[in-house]
């Protein structure tokens, strides 16, 4: 019986896969040969801007002393020692060259899970889908590929998931772009569906509840950015723990 609930979990059967958060990334890290991250709001986001200006990004899922202590031991500018933070507008004067260590309780953190079960990891959003798309169907080389939106988090006891429309947009126009790639599970197929039938990202993100609350906070430039659809060449992948491009 287990290996049957195993099975479908993991979406057996199926070329392109999808699942949400840290539980998407255990159920289809096994079964996969690359898995695509998407934290539009604001993580892949970030390491799209920074990679496109030929910077590496070292992902890190703490804000506090072990953050730092990270950065230092690896050489890297922490974020938010400058003026770089995780806020994709902040990057866009970044320096090549620069190895920035950027934390986040989501998409970085998806990462270093994914990471530590040997798949190949890319950071996937809008900007960037299509690249993102050929460079993980070229990578996986006819192997299973899984696609994790991020999520965002409640602020609630226990910090539930909260499904964000953008990570489901951004997911859905990666998978559209890799169609040709092979057999999609339903749950890639309706993503797909979904990120084919908007026809104004732009005003979807900034009225979503993710866009909303970057508003509020004074960042409607952040939200433009991460809108701005396949305007990116870049398709960072984690090597040795670091994006490159």
């Amino acid at each position: 019986m287990a290996a049957v609930v195993d099975a479908v979990y993991t979406q057996d059967g199926f070329d392109i896969r999808l699942e949400w958060g840290a539980a998407g990334v255990t159920a289809l890290a096994d079964a996969c040969a690359v898995l695509v991250i998407v934290d539009v709001m604001s993580f892949s986001t970030a390491v799209d801007v920074a990679v496109g200006r030929g910077a590496r990004v070292l992902p890190l899922p703490w804000r506090d002393q072990r953050a730092a202590d990270a950065a230092k031991a690896a050489g890297a500018v922490l974020a938010g020692e400058r003026s770089w933070t995780l806020r994709p507008s902040s990057l866009l004067d970044l320096p090549a060259g620069t190895l920035l260590a950027l934390s986040s309780v989501n998409g970085a953190t998806l990462c270093g899970l994914a990471a530590t079960a040997g798949v190949r990891v890319l950071a996937g959003c809008l900007r960037n889908a299509r690249a993102v798309a050929a460079r993980a169907t070229d990578l996986a080389d006819g192997r299973p590929i899984g696609v994790i939106p991020a999520g965002e988090r409640w602020s609630l006891d226990g910090r539930p998931l909260r499904p964000g429309i953008e990570d489901l947009l951004g997911a859905g126009a990666i998978v559209a772009a890799m169609r040709s790639a092979g057999k999609l599970s339903p749950e890639a197929s309706l993503a797909a569906t979904v990120a084919r039938s908007v026809g104004d990202v732009g005003k979807s993100l900034a009225e979503c509840t993710s866009g909303r609350e970057l508003i509020s906070w004074g960042h409607r430039g952040d939200v433009e950015l991460a809108a701005e659809v396949d305007v990116s060449d870049a398709a960072p992948l984690l090597v040795e723990g670091v994006f490159v491009g």
